[in-house]
């Protein structure tokens, strides 16, 4: 079958697909914000000690790194209508799950960076009279996502990438994008070939970022 091109023009683009990059952007980053918060919260807790902390965050980072992704998506879409009672639409069920998602997948890397931090530096905060919460926040933690930078940015990408199984309810994103302008112009198969090469030029460039970066905390150190 040959291949046309034609119908990509600057039309198009500005009437679906810059559309569907926008939410999927917004989404990677409120997701990416979200799951780091989310997931400190549950990194924090698993590191506790306490049973009342530790075993509920275990079960939920467990429980949510062994479902696939669109599960949870259709779960949230679907169910949670029919809990409260109204429907929150594509978009919001796109955030809500990727938020809750992403979080375990941040808190194994946020517990990793926390445990790669000395213990003499934990040791020290407290001999300087620092609670808990003082030596997380002001010492431990700001060191840790230093740390971690490079691999909290390559879950980002993957989280971006990821953003494409949301076509799965309908959202805006960017593969519905390509595949809304592919079929009003009779062309599926064009526009998913446009939707490969657009997610690999955007995921190769940050990957490169993200090597660049790591030789430079590598440096540093």
């Amino acid at each position: 079958m040959e291949l046309d091109l034609s119908f990509y023009n600057w039309g198009i683009i500005s009437n679906y697909i810059l559309k569907g990059l926008y939410f999927s952007v917004i989404l990677t980053v409120i997701a990416t914000a979200g799951g780091i918060l989310f997931g400190t919260v549950l990194a924090l807790m698993r590191l506790s000690g306490w049973n009342v902390m530790t075993i509920p965050a275990t079960v939920y980072v467990n429980g949510m790194r062994s479902i696939p992704l669109v599960m949870v998506l259709l779960w949230f879409f679907l169910l949670v209508p029919l809990l409260i009672g109204r429907p929150i639409g594509a978009e919001v069920a796109a955030v809500i799950t990727f938020i809750a998602f992403e979080a375990a997948y941040f808190s194994e890397i946020m517990r990793a960076g926390i445990q790669s931090i000395p213990r003499g530096q934990v040791s020290a905060g407290h001999a300087l009279g620092m609670t808990y919460g003082q030596n997380m926040r002001l010492v431990i933690l700001p060191q840790a996502v230093r740390n971690m930078l490079p691999v909290l940015l390559t879950q980002t990408i993957i989280l971006f990438q990821d953003t494409s199984l949301v076509y799965a309810i309908g959202a805006n994103d960017l593969l519905k994008g390509f595949v809304v302008a592919g079929t009003n112009k009779g062309r599926p198969v064009e526009s998913y070939l446009l939707a490969t090469v657009t997610y690999f030029v955007f995921c190769f460039a940050l990957s490169c970022l993200v090597k660049r970066l790591h030789r430079k905390i590598a440096i540093i150190r």
